[in-house]
């Protein structure tokens, strides 16, 4: 019983079928495998032909046992009643076996606007124009579905490339639109290493810090003097630190004995060198101590005066 409205039949109505599916090996159609479309008997395409659909014609191809689902094209009619045809990738991404059950449903699916892929191996990165050969490849292909792996064939060989995103939806239409392509790392893709310290060779594996700096020792007195006439000092090569260090820490001398033998020696220093010091109490103590050893040799012991004694003194007479 057919139902006719605005002149078209079956009006609202989808095409929904199950079919037994089979590699393009099975039938002379090998081109079918460098695209996403498919081949199926003369009665869909009556069917279809009744149905008010949307052109080009999309399928939403499922497998009921696994739940996968994907989409597609169509190339021709021209299979046998039952059967389907499609390429083998395909049959992989569904994970259908030669003669298993497929469901087939047409769809509408929105213009695809942003896709981004990732190879499985970077040698398709190595092709001289990896952009141009994917461009041609995609020019046989109708729709993407997210969750995908295409087939790209260049150069008798056959690289594989994930779908693994896709806008407005989970399944685009690739047909007359103008849609942004990016491209993944590759999955066999691994980052430089960054290069390794050095690792001083030895028993332990611990890297050996530079030996902090010490800290030179105090040196007293090592400033630089300056005439008040503006004359230029003499160049004074100060004392090494060792020496300088071992002056300052030399203890102090606590008998009289020291200090006038460093004073006598400062003197004799001084004399020495021609000059006239004044005021110089090792000087005046040396002359005395010379003096009074002079004095002590040269003069005579004195005699013993006679002590006093009273009413012995001498008469003397008036005549004289």
């Amino acid at each position: 019983m057919f139902q006719f409205f605005n002149g078209y039949g079956y009006h609202g109505m989808s095409f929904e079928q199950t079919y037994r599916c089979y590699p393009a090996s099975f039938i002379d159609k090998a081109q079918i495998e460098n695209g996403d479309k498919v081949i199926m008997p003369p009665s869909a395409l009556d069917r279809l032909a009744s149905l008010q659909i949307d052109y080009p014609m999309l399928f939403e191809l499922r497998n009921t046992a696994t739940e996968r689902v994907s989409h597609c094209g169509v190339l021709e009619f021209i299979a046998e009643e039952g059967m389907i045809y499609m390429p083998y990738w395909m049959m992989e991404n569904l994970l259908l076996q030669e003669g298993d059950i497929v469901r087939v449903k047409n769809v509408t699916l929105p213009k695809g606007t942003y896709v981004k892929l990732q190879p499985h191996t970077k040698d398709f990165l190595d092709i001289s124009n990896p952009k141009a050969i994917l461009e041609t490849t995609l020019r046989n292909f109708s729709c993407l579905t997210t969750g995908d792996s295409i087939m790209v064939a260049y150069n008798n060989k056959k690289y594989y490339i994930d779908i693994i995103e896709s806008k407005p939806s989970n399944a685009i239409s690739i047909i007359e639109t103008d849609c942004e392509v990016d491209f993944a790392p590759p999955l066999d893709y691994k980052e430089p290493e960054k290069p390794l310290l050095p690792i001083a060779k030895g028993k332990g594996t611990e890297i050996q810090e530079p030996a902090a700096e010490t800290e030179p020792d105090f040196n007293p007195f090592t400033g630089t003097g300056r005439r008040l006439d503006g004359k230029p000092l003499k160049h004074h090569q100060p004392p090494p630190a060792s020496s300088a260090a071992a002056s300052f820490k030399k203890p102090n001398v606590s008998n009289d004995g020291g200090q006038a033998s460093a004073s006598s020696s400062q003197s004799t220093s001084r004399q020495s060198q021609g000059k006239l010091v004044f005021g110089s109490n090792a000087n005046r103590t040396n002359e005395s101590s010379k003096d009074t050893s002079k004095d002590t040799k040269q003069e005579p012991p004195k005699k013993e005066e006679p002590k006093f004694q009273a009413f012995t003194g001498k008469k003397y007479s008036l005549k004289g």
